[in-house]
């Protein structure tokens, strides 16, 4: 097949593999940090950060164009210091792919620190571990299948991120255009061929993805 073809798919994976090393990273502190301490608008904070689950992408778009475009402080910040905006480059299509992933990882991982026996955490405060021990050692051993269920979940979904992406990165062949970009526009312009085949390639890599969960829960 011609590297046509291929790009986007190989920009899919590249762009939702860096979401996830920073799903994962933010993931797991915000999900310790929510499972371990009880404050004040606890609840409104959870909701704030499962809120992308659910609105719409058109809104993740807008929020996320709101929030880095050129007329805010962090888009006129970005600008002085790169000489660019972060609109329509790679790195926005990975904030994009990042805030609509982000939510798998952080439910899988608040899941599973909860299920997390607390006595096998003092037995080991006990024995001298100090938290950062505990946590490296104890916790997140225990809840590994979890988390790495999450990851493998906001994997996929970042792969198929369109609607924020679209509105955020744009549509820019080789630079921004992931898979589901590029079924978008074959689909307009008419090509159904290219169109099945970028399919037929995600459909192939979620299944493989969802497949894997399953294996994790055995």
């Amino acid at each position: 097949m011609s590297s046509d073809f291929w790009t986007p798919i190989k920009l899919s994976v590249e762009i939702a593999s860096m979401s996830v090393v920073f799903v994962f990273i933010f993931g797991l502190l915000s999900a310790r940090f929510m499972a371990k301490k009880q404050f004040f608008g606890k609840t409104a904070a959870e909701t704030l950060l499962t809120l992308p689950l659910v609105l719409p992408p058109t809104v993740v778009g807008f929020i996320l164009i709101i929030i880095f475009g050129i007329n805010s402080p962090i888009g006129r910040t970005v600008e002085n210091l790169f000489g660019s905006t972060i609109m329509f480059t790679w790195w926005a299509a990975v904030i994009a792919a990042s805030v609509v992933a982000f939510p798998l990882m952080y439910q899988s991982a608040k899941t599973g620190f909860l299920q997390v026996d607390p006595g096998a955490e003092e037995a080991a405060r006990v024995d001298g571990a100090n938290e950062w021990k505990v946590f490296w050692y104890v916790t997140l051993p225990l809840s590994s299948r979890t988390l790495v269920t999450g990851l493998i979940l906001s994997f996929a979904r970042a792969l198929g991120e369109f609607g924020a992406t679209l509105m955020f990165a744009g549509n820019l062949p080789g630079r921004t255009q992931t898979a589901p970009t590029a079924i978008y526009m074959a689909i307009e312009s008419g090509n159904l061929d290219a169109a099945w085949l970028w399919v037929i390639a995600m459909v192939g890599i979620s299944f493989l993805m969802l497949l894997s969960t399953s294996f994790l829960k055995q």
